[in-house]
């Protein structure tokens, strides 16, 4: 009788226990479906106010989850020990004035994933330059290369690019294209092994310029490079009929080694303009490296010729992963004309002589007590035949330091 008793009674139990769990999984449910209303209620009124984008919504998140941006701040302190009187140190680029703090770049680089080699692809990449140096850097405006079009003055460079799937694939690149000729980037020290930049870099090289570039790789270790532009000192606009074409042989042997042997001719400013140079470095091993390059020009306006040729040469050092040593030398002959033109307005040379050369060597302490903190205190040496070429003088030292925010 106990025992039937207590079974009822566990019966009775379990049953109400079942209808409180059947009561709450309906409250549940009602829950569930009242915020499903609400949240529907929520996305329309969104999209109805341009909050949230209709139809290919997810293709436009997926894409902004593959521009990568990057850039960094650079700021520096200089100083000429030949005190220069109207404080503009001549024929240097990196410091508008002499003995002062110097807020040298700001970069700003918005780019797509990397294009595809193998498929039909397409990407971007953009940069924008502020700053002292931003100026000498930039594809135009009335600061730059390329007249007084003002919607250029802050752009470094811009460009679509496309994979043909052609072989191993036609890089085709058109918009405002980085300069072939020169060894080291106009990012400065930010890139490279020294702060300053070398003379080859303002003297025997060129700015940006808008035009169509194409690439192709017959194998891993032989490509070749062939470009238009609307001329190689020109810049985004062109105002002349003429235009400027180059080509680059690219050859990488080794692992360790790489080699670009380019020409070009330009006759975009009625001046024509010829030549050819290389570019190239060894990593001899995993502490140390070197690089050269080599450039020669000739320009002949029709009355006159005249040419110009650079060498230049870089050796760093690394002791540790944080702190390493670089050494580079450049000389540049100029033997029809003085040297130019000026980096900026007042740092020009000016010289009675018709015959002359520029060079430098400049030492740079490397150190990057974080990956992107990157501090480089340099000294350099610079020495001219050109009489009078530097401030009135023949050499000149210039001391300081330059620190990078890389992100």
């Amino acid at each position: 009788m106990t025992g039937a008793l207590l079974a009822g009674a566990l019966a009775l139990g379990a049953a109400g226990s079942l209808h409180a769990a059947d009561d709450r999984i309906d409250k549940l449910a009602k829950e569930n479906s009242d915020l499903k209303t609400r949240l529907d209620a929520l996305e329309t009124l969104a999209t109805k106010e341009g909050l949230k984008p209709s139809g290919d919504a997810p293709k436009f998140v997926r894409s902004m989850s593959e521009i990568t941006i990057s850039g960094f701040v650079q700021a520096s302190y200089f100083y000429n020990t030949r005190t220069p009187a109207d404080g503009y140190s001549d024929g240097y680029l990196w410091n508008t004035k002499d003995n002062s703090f110097s807020i040298n770049k700001v970069k700003l680089t918005a780019a797509s994933k990397p294009v595809a080699n193998d498929k039909w692809d397409a990407g971007f990449k953009t940069s924008l330059m502020f700053g002292d140096d931003a100026p000498q850097l930039n594809t135009g405006g009335a600061n730059g290369i390329g007249g007084a079009n003002t919607s250029f003055n802050d752009l470094r460079e811009a460009y679509v690019e496309i994979n043909v799937p052609i072989g191993t694939g036609i890089n085709v690149k058109a918009g405002e294209l980085i300069s072939l000729l020169n060894y080291e980037s106009g990012d400065g020290g930010a890139a490279n092994v020294n702060f300053s930049q070398g003379n080859q870099w303002w003297f025997t090289g060129n700015g940006p310029s808008a035009g169509v570039q194409a690439s192709y790789n017959f194998t891993d270790k032989v490509g070749l490079t062939v470009r238009v532009d609307n001329g190689l000192f020109q810049g985004p606009v062109d105002n002349h009929s003429g235009k400027a074409y180059s080509a680059s042989v690219n050859l990488k042997p080794t692992s360790k080694l790489w080699v670009n042997v380019y020409g070009f001719v330009d006759d975009s400013l009625g001046n024509d303009t010829k030549g050819f140079g290389t570019i190239g470095g060894f990593q001899i091993s995993e502490k140390l490296g070197t690089g050269f390059e080599f450039d020669y020009f000739n320009f002949d306006n029709g009355a006159a010729k005249t040419d110009l040729w650079s060498i230049g040469g870089w050796v760093w050092y690394d002791f540790t992963s944080k702190v390493g040593v670089a050494l580079r030398a450049d000389y540049i002959d100029s033997p029809d004309a003085p040297i130019g033109p000026a980096p900026r307005a007042g740092a020009g040379f000016v010289s009675p002589d018709t015959d002359g050369h520029l060079g430098s060597l400049t030492l740079t302490l490397n150190y990057k007590p974080t990956p992107n903190i990157k501090i480089q205190p340099e000294i350099r040496y610079d020495y001219t035949s050109f009489k009078g070429g530097l401030d009135g003088k023949k050499d000149r030292i210039i001391v300081g330091a330059g620190v990078s925010y890389l992100f």
